[in-house]
This record gives structure tokens, C-alpha cells and sequence, in this order.
């Protein structure tokens, strides 16, 4: 199987590990992995790469998010989704949307958040989850996170139990590592009714969206193949180019830095082969290339 990312649309009940495991039998191969995972209970986009494109990975997990959420106001659970179990129902019938959206205002723009305390975070070397389980109470930091949209789609009147409640389908364009269930904890909260997530949908991560994603369930290698993205076009997308000539491609693959003429550059820069292939990421660095990453030649898609 060759190298490249392939675009996930992970459907909800299934773990983003559980995704994986299902490409690596589609794919044929051990050496798969994802950028950014997702609840069980959430469903949307997930980037896998393949053999030596999982290189790649470390350059998406980190871009901005937009997701797709359904927020209930007027229940609080332990986990602040769905998934936990309730520890109150306050009701929110009588909220006036002009106040639902007045409390959204501070939760948006740049932001101190807490994460949920059922999160993978590790405290003293572990899982935040694992130790909630336990019921050790856990104190995580607040820590900074953009949230530059966090619009109300749809309000509609529902019922927990009997109890009238308010449901709000929302749209979230974020950094990495904002959680969605935060959002909703934090927005019941500050209503004096609380709040849970109870449906969240990944729809974009940077410069990819689901709409290009393959379902679970039609995984297969053919579907792998057809959808794999190349390593050199995911590269044109993440990065500026260097685009080589031959002599530049047969010393930059022996480790050589190269002479060229363009500005001081820390990041990754994709260099390009004359064939179209990524040859590897560099740094410039006084008018010379130096490798940060290379990608074998026998693997990597032509």
C-alpha cells in the first residue's frame, strides 16, 4: 500500500483508535495513525495517514476546527456530553434567546477554559478520565483557546424526563484544544441551569473538510486507493514550496543542505522533486535548505 492521507468520516459509537484499526486491515499496513481524536459519541472528520505520510500528522493536529454541536441547557451530567450520567435538571424553559446569546458573548474570542474533567489530559502522568473513574476529584488548569465563532444554528423547545429544556444546534470554529463540552458546561453555567453536549460533528480540520471524507463502513482497499491523497498535494496545501531540480533532488536525499534563494523560513517547507513527489521538509535558514524530514523514495506515491 502506498503512503498518503486519507479523510475519515468516523461514525458515532466507534473510538478514533477503532477507526484506525479498521484502515490498517483496508490498507494492508501496521503503520497508520490520526490527527486529533474524537469522543465515541461524536462523529465527523478524523485525517489519517498512512506509512510514511503519519510524518505529516504532526503538522495537522495542531490547525483550527470547526464542528457542529447540539447543546442541551437545563441538565448537567459528569462528563458534560451525553455520555455521563446527570447530576442535575434545572428546566430552561423560560430562557429568552436575547440572554442565551448574551452569555455566549465572553465564551468567544480568546478565552481561558477548563477542560472537562472526563478528558484524556494527564495529571501526574495520568489520564483525567481514568482518575475521575476512580472518583478522585480532579482540578485541571484553565488554559488559553481561541474560539472565533460560536453561532446558534437553531433553538428548540425539548423535554428531559418531563422537565422542559432548551436544545441549541451550534456551529464552533476553534484552535486545538478547545472542548466543545466545556462550551456547554460553561454556558449553562453561566445561565444559572447547566449544560451538556449532546451531539458533536467535526466537519472541518484546517484546509480539510468531510465533505472529501469516506465513510467507516465503505473502507475497503479499493476505497483506499481511490481516496488516498498524495503525500506532495497534502504538502502543497500544509506548506510553501521548494520546488527542486534533479541535482537538488539527489543531494537534498543524501542529507546535503542546499543553497537557495529565499527568506529565512523555521517551519516545514515541502521540497518537490521535478516528478512531483515529496522528497522531504526543510528549514531555511541564511540562504541554506536543511532537512527536518525525509520521505523514502520506494513508498512515497509518484
Amino acid at each position: 500500500m502506498n503512503s498518503g492521507i486519507l479523510l475519515v468520516d468516523k461514525p458515532q459509537g466507534i473510538t478514533s483508535h477503532g477507526v484506525v484499526s479498521r484502515v490498517r486491515k483496508a490498507a494492508d499496513t501496521r503503520k497508520v495513525g490520526h490527527a486529533g481524536t474524537l469522543d465515541p459519541m461524536a462523529t465527523g472528520l478524523l485525517v489519517v495517514g498512512i506509512n510514511s505520510s503519519t510524518r505529516l500528522l504532526t503538522f495537522v493536529v495542531g490547525l483550527d476546527k470547526t464542528y457542529e454541536a447540539t447543546i442541551r441547557l437545563g441538565v448537567s451530567t459528569t462528563s458534560d456530553d451525553a455520555d455521563g450520567e446527570v447530576i442535575s435538571v434545572s428546566g430552561a424553559a423560560d430562557l429568552a434567546s436575547d440572554r442565551i446569546l448574551e452569555a455566549m458573548t465572553p465564551l468567544t474570542g480568546d478565552i481561558l477554559q477548563v477542560p472537562t474533567t472526563v478528558s484524556a489530559i494527564k495529571v501526574d502522568g495520568k489520564r483525567a478520565y481514568d482518575l475521575a473513574r476512580q472518583g478522585i476529584d480532579v482540578e485541571l488548569k484553565a488554559r488559553p483557546v481561541t474560539v472565533s465563532r460560536f453561532d446558534v444554528v437553531e433553538r428548540r423547545d425539548a423535554t428531559h424526563e418531563g422537565t422542559p429544556v432548551i436544545d441549541l444546534d451550534v456551529v464552533v470554529d476553534c484552535t486545538s484544544g478547545t472542548y466543545i463540552r466545556a462550551l456547554a458546561r460553561d454556558l449553562g453555567s453561566a445561565l444559572g441551569v447547566g449544560g451538556h453536549l449532546t451531539a458533536l460533528r467535526r466537519t472541518r480540520i484546517g484546509p480539510f473538510g468531510v465533505d472529501g471524507s469516506v465513510a467507516v463502513d465503505d473502507l475497503d482497499a479499493d476505497a483506499v486507493d481511490a481516496r488516498l491523497q498524495k503525500p506532495a498535494d497534502v504538502a502543497r496545501i500544509l506548506f510553501d514550496v521548494l520546488q527542486l531540480d534533479a541535482q537538488q533532488t539527489i543531494d537534498l536525499g543524501h542529507g546535503k543542505k542546499l543553497e537557495v534563494e529565499r527568506d529565512d523560513t523555521p517551519g516545514p517547507i515541502a521540497a518537490i522533486t521535478p516528478e512531483g513527489r515529496l522528497l522531504g521538509l526543510v528549514s531555511v535558514t541564511q540562504g541554506r535548505a536543511k532537512p527536518i524530514i525525509n520521505f523514502p523514495t520506494d513508498e512515497v506515491r509518484a
